[in-house]
Formats: C-alpha cells, structure tokens, sequence
C-alpha cells in the first residue's frame, strides 16, 4: 500500500538491538516511509542518521518535547536551526505543551514551544505539534504564529470534537494513531475524524507506544512498531466510512504534500 508512518520513535531504546527488523516488517506491511520523530538533542541526531542511513525510507523531525522542556537552552535552538537547513529533516518538532504529566514547569514549556515555532517559521519548515491537556494555552500561541507557519501537524490527535475544530479552523492537519483503536478510550475520537478533510488526515503509529488494541492475534510485546500502522488506516476507514484503499492513498498525498517528500 505504500503508506507514510509520519510519526515512530525509532530513536528509543527499545529499537536498539532490532531496528533493521523492524524497518524489514514495516515494509513487508507495507509502510513505504516513516517520519522518525525527534524529541530531544539526543533523538533528534539519531533521528537525522537514521534518515541518512536510509533515504528515502526514513525522514527526520528535530525538535523538543514539553517533557523536557525545563532542558531547553542555547545548544538545542543551535541544533534545531541547523538540522532545519537539511533535507533529510522535514519538520521541526515535536514540540507543544503537556500539562498532563507536567513533567516541566509550564512557563518553561510555553517558552521552548514558542522558541521552536520560531525556528520553524525561520527554516520555513512544518511543524509538528504535540498538545495533552493543554489546549486553551496552546491554541492561542499556535494562533498568534499561524500566519507565518509553513504548514503545522497536531500530531496524535486525542482531544475533543471542539478541539479539532479549532485547529481545523488554524488550517491544521491532524495525525491520527493507535488511540482511535481503543474501545475505552478512543470513543470521541471515532465519532469525530470524520470531520477530518481527507487532504488534512494523516496517520502514524507514536510507536513505540500506542499499539493498537485491535490486532489479533495479540503480540506478545506491548511495544509499537510501524508495521502496525495498517490497523490505524483500518480502523479509521471503518469510522469514516471509507475503503482502505481509498485512505491509504489519500494519507500518502497528503503526507507527501506536508512533508514535502520526493
């Protein structure tokens, strides 16, 4: 099906001993690109050395996530603007806000996420989003800067109807994952991605988190990995009432389109 994963931690630990296997299985699936996300200095080298290592397979994103955010400093703007200027990073991020864990101070985190909205606007490169629990702050920063953003992704989609609304109206694209998989949790989420325009959706796997609770049979680790994306597509063409085929192709453009992909 040759579908884009545009979000797979491949940076963590957990894929250190295995990678090559799992990018193996991906493409087996059918997975014919994945965006390896970074979140940290770290993730984000490992990131662009993976896309380097296959190109054209895999892209990078650099940038910090609000768990960390309290770290954040002169060596990560420095990182983020440089790996801004290169090919193989196709967004910056992920970046936003998280008062779910509040693992940062809050300040800190609007001051790292609005640092690196900076620096997205400077390399004109999207941006990809992450937000929990924290939409009446984000959104009005995310809005303030909008105008100047190339294109922005509110990657992993997990807030209300009214939520998506808002930043449909901010022309946003929404990644959808594993969550709308969840029978316990993902109810609001399969009622409201219909809403979602096609030429705005997008899926990823978060993996490795997030496994998708439809697989069977069940795997025997609870890790994610981007093979399992076609659960995501199928699962949100059940809800949106489409063919797989249908979604696969319309995900691929669309991701191709954001992330400016060859």
């Amino acid at each position: 099906m040759n579908l884009i994963d545009i979000g797979a931690n491949l940076a963590h630990e957990s894929f250190c001993d295995d990678l090559d296997a799992v990018l193996e299985r991906a493409a087996a699936a059918g997975v014919g690109a994945i965006i390896v996300t970074g979140s940290c200095l770290d993730s984000s080298r490992q990131a662009l050395a993976m896309a380097r290592q296959h190109p054209g397979r895999l892209y990078a994103t650099a940038g910090l996530h609000p768990h960390h955010a309290a770290e954040y400093g002169p060596a990560h703007r420095q990182l983020f603007t440089e790996h801004g200027q290169l090919d193989e990073v196709v967004a910056l991020g992920e970046c936003g806000l998280d008062y779910f864990r509040d693992l940062s101070p809050r300040e800190q985190q609007r001051r790292a996420f609005a640092d690196q909205l900076r620096i997205a606007i400077e390399a004109k490169k999207p941006v990809f989003l992450h937000q929990r629990e924290a939409h009446e702050d984000f959104l009005p920063m995310l809005r303030e800067m909008r105008e100047e953003l190339v294109d922005c992704v509110v990657h992993c989609f997990t807030d209300s109807r009214a939520a998506l609304e808002d930043y449909l109206a901010l022309d946003c694209h929404i990644g959808i994952t594993g969550w709308i998989c969840d029978e316990r949790r993902g109810r609001d989420l399969i009622d409201s991605v219909p809403l979602i325009p096609s030429h705005r959706l997008m899926i990823e796997t978060d993996a490795p988190y997030l496994l998708p609770r439809t697989i069977r049979p069940r795997p025997k680790t609870r890790r994610n990995e981007p093979m399992h994306l076609l659960a995501v597509l199928q699962a949100v063409a059940q809800a949106r009432g489409e063919s797989v085929e249908t979604l696969a192709q319309s995900t691929r453009d669309t991701s191709r389109r954001f992330f400016r992909l060859p």
